[in-house]
């Protein structure tokens, strides 16, 4: 049950498949090759997990943030991304740039070395710790996991920004406003009767078009300084909404023509229709 015994077991079968990777010719047999580099990336994902866990048992009020993970756009946000990250970084170091431009590469080729040779310093630290003390984290094995955590932290914010356009805190911001556009769009719909708490605590699958529809509407009408003002330009509102901003416009108008009752009709069929 011990950590750095799991790290100790887990760093053994990374060392074993590299040794058998590099004891095999892969023009001869490319089949097995393949088989082995998968099984490379199987176990180094289940060593940085062990890692992971140490760091958070060891250094948890020392960790890098992690904040700039709010900006990186949510396709990314999955959960081998780490282990995408050190194949990123052995890539770099190797000369091959299979994601970023060459320019781009080779800007971030000294955070993948200083990255990896950090990660080789804790594999070596912890492997020796397990072998002697495997209960305990003395004052230089954290040391070592405070730089590795470091460095993986700079390098992820570096390598991720160069591929992909991360959100600004403009974004991130409007973003914020359309959770509570949303927030205060459940919370008045629940006042008027059109959604029940237990359709929400049941997680009805119906929510997924009623809260939204509703959202648009208490944005153009009961919230018009929120996240959908249309006395902001394209620009300066949410990806989300700025394709629509004609076709918001037009419905605003539609609907400032409706009475009470005719909104209220309105809001409670869009809570029932497909």
């Amino acid at each position: 049950p011990r950590l750095l015994s799991q790290f100790f077991f887990a760093d053994e079968r990374v060392t074993r498949v590299v040794a058998e990777i590099n004891g095999l010719d892969a023009e001869l047999d490319p089949q097995q090759y393949l088989v082995l580099l998968n099984q490379l990336h199987l176990s180094q994902a289940h060593l940085l997990a062990v890692l992971e866990r140490i760091m958070e048992e060891c250094i948890p009020t020392q960790r890098h943030s992690r904040d700039y993970l709010v900006k990186f756009p949510e396709e990314l946000l999955v959960d081998n991304l780490g282990n995408h990250m050190l194949f990123a970084a052995e890539c770099l170091l190797a000369g091959t740039f299979l994601e970023v431009e060459e320019s781009d590469g080779a800007q971030l080729r000294p955070q993948a070395r200083n990255l990896l040779c950090s990660l080789e310093l804790v594999r070596t630290v912890l492997r020796e710790q397990s072998l002697s003390q495997p209960s305990s984290y003395p004052e230089p094995v954290q040391a070592v996991l405070i730089q590795f955590d470091r460095l993986f932290a700079e390098f992820e914010l570096s390598y991720v920004s160069s591929l992909v356009a991360v959100k600004s805190p403009d974004e991130i911001y409007r973003q914020q406003e359309i959770i509570v556009l949303f927030c205060e769009t459940v919370e008045r719909a629940l006042h008027l009767g059109y959604l029940t708490q237990e359709m929400i605590d049941g997680y009805e699958p119906l929510l997924m078009f009623t809260i939204p529809r509703l959202a648009i509407i208490s944005g153009l009408l009961i919230y018009p300084e929120g996240p959908l003002s249309l006395e902001r330009s394209p620009e300066e509102m949410s990806r989300v909404f700025s394709p629509f901003y004609n076709l918001l416009k037009k419905i605003r108008d539609l609907l400032r023509v409706l009475s009470a009752e005719e909104l209220c009709l309105l809001e409670r069929s869009l809570c029932t229709a497909e």
